[in-house]
């Protein structure tokens, strides 16, 4: 019987997604449409907050794992199964929880994002789909963790 690539999955694979350096434009630049928090906006305020200095929005973080993770999650999954034939429908997520940021993301820090599978079950109201629970987690350069939370995923099990 050949082996689906749901029934391959692993808890504990874990994924290398990427990495990107947090350059002080582009931090001023998403806080300007996103997140305008003087300590993301300026050098000057950033100095007088808590944070020290210019840090990167946490949703910055956030959107930075997305761009990784739809440039680079495929490729990351086939090697981590060793998985060559056609990949599964994946789905839209449900949601994520307990998203934590545990440290700032200083300008010039550059964060490496990776996700470990810690879950695949079968969808009970979706035949024919299961669900991937993975710890999504972001390290800087000091191998500390900055920011971390758990995502699900609908992926084909067929």
């Amino acid at each position: 019987m050949t082996q689906t690539f749901f029934s391959r999955l692993q808890p504990g694979m874990r994924l290398e997604l990427g990495s990107y350096t947090f350059e002080a434009e582009a931090i001023k630049t998403f806080a300007r449409q996103f997140d305008p928090q003087p300590f993301h906006l300026d050098e000057t305020a950033a100095e007088q907050s808590h944070f020290g200095r210019l840090c990167a929005s946490g949703w910055h973080c956030c959107a930075v794992f997305m761009k990784l993770y739809v440039r680079n999650g495929e490729t990351a999954l086939r090697e981590a199964m060793g998985w060559t034939g056609a990949m599964p429908d994946r789905g839209p997520s449900p949601g994520f929880r307990d998203l934590k940021w545990l440290r700032p993301t200083y300008a010039g820090d550059t964060l490496a994002y990776r996700s470990t599978l810690l879950a695949a079950r079968a969808s009970q109201s979706r035949p024919g789909w299961g669900l991937m629970q993975s710890e999504i987690e972001a390290t800087n350069q000091n191998d500390e963790s900055v920011m971390r939370f758990v995502s699900t995923v609908f992926i084909s099990t067929r």
